[in-house]
């Protein structure tokens, strides 16, 4: 049997959709899985040895690219074939694979409930599962195929030698023997989303027989803050890894804190313990029970797809503030 999976981009999605790997290997043990990414994503899906052959996209190639490739994946013959991604692209490779709607039930899509979303930020009117739980939105459409077991722990993750090699180096080699580490995720591409700094600096300050290792971008600044409640037993990654590393420490670490960014999705996806720390958005919740939501209801939640709005009420991020360091600190157990 040979399965096609289509997830073009992004980071977050990616990895999101790669849960249902563990689901189609549950149904169908026997099964060639393979998967059509963008180029420039490639190397996130290689991290899953079970799946046996990518096809990467390049952007450059245009549209005629996508009707080249999808002659090339119609020769291949799959028996079932999951649109995980539903925009142009892969409506296109669809209409190739499955011209007229031949493919019947050996098709399924993930649709993005596009007129849900618009009443939901528009008019805050939430038809949307609540929580909605993002690897839950992509596990769902398969349940046609009588795929439902996802949460099989699986361990075998390929990561490139390098990559383990630098993470050994500056974060494994780095923690006292013994000792107990978090890792911690403030950034976020939006400040709406962001928890504020000095409640990561109190965060440590409060958990003073914890080390901690700081995940950010070259950008982020402010990490150094934080490192700076207390130097001897915090780590900053920032700017020092690239996005791999990144996701190699999330799969080392012993338990996650994170907001709604693509590594709180990468440690959904490896079931690792932790904390999700949500505010204004919607779609960022875990699936994994190991990992413990923190957010206060407010009427305005959720007020955003990303982030990337403004706050609705004067008491700006008030869905954030009202996590307390306290209150984080109090439930890290691991």
């Amino acid at each position: 049997m040979k399965i096609l999976i289509i997830r073009l981009s992004s980071i977050g999605d990616i990895i999101q959709c790669m849960s249902v790997i563990t689901g189609l290997k549950n149904k169908f043990p026997n099964a060639e899985i393979h998967w059509v990414v963008r180029a420039d994503m490639e190397s996130l899906v290689k991290i899953d040895p079970r799946i046996d052959k990518i096809w990467a996209f390049d952007r450059k190639e245009g549209f005629a690219g996508v009707f080249k490739l999808g002659a090339k994946l119609k020769q291949e013959q799959f028996d079932l074939i999951y649109d995980a991604h539903s925009n142009i692209r892969s409506n296109i490779l669809k209409s190739v694979l499955c011209p007229l709607g031949t493919c019947g039930n050996k098709l399924v899509t993930r649709h993005k409930d596009r007129l849900k979303r618009l009443l939901l930020f528009k008019f805050g009117i939430n038809k949307l599962p609540k929580p909605f739980k993002a690897l839950d939105s992509f596990r769902k459409p398969l349940h046609k195929w009588q795929v439902t077991e996802f949460n099989t722990p699986f361990e075998d993750w390929n990561f490139p030698t390098e990559t383990e090699a630098k993470i050994k180096e500056l974060v494994l080699d780095q923690i006292p023997a013994g000792q107990k580490w978090v890792t911690l995720v403030p950034s976020a591409a939006w400040a709406l989303k962001r928890w504020p700094v000095n409640y990561w600096q109190q965060l440590v300050e409060l958990r003073k027989d914890l080390h901690f290792v700081v995940l950010g971008g070259p950008g982020d600044d402010f990490c150094e803050e934080i490192r700076s409640a207390a130097p001897e037993r915090v780590i900053n990654l920032a700017g020092k890894t690239s996005l791999m590393e990144s996701f190699c420490a999330v799969w080392h670490s012993p338990y996650v804190i994170s907001g709604d960014t693509g590594f709180l999705h990468a440690a959904d996806l490896f079931q690792k313990p932790g904390q999700a720390i949500i505010g204004p958005t919607a779609f960022g919740y875990p699936s994994n029970p190991k990992m413990k939501v923190m957010e206060v209801d407010l009427p305005c939640r959720p007020c955003t797809k990303d982030g990337s709005t403004k706050c609705k009420i004067k008491e700006e991020r008030k869905c954030l503030m009202d996590i307390s360091p306290r209150m984080v600190a109090d439930t890290i157990i691991f």
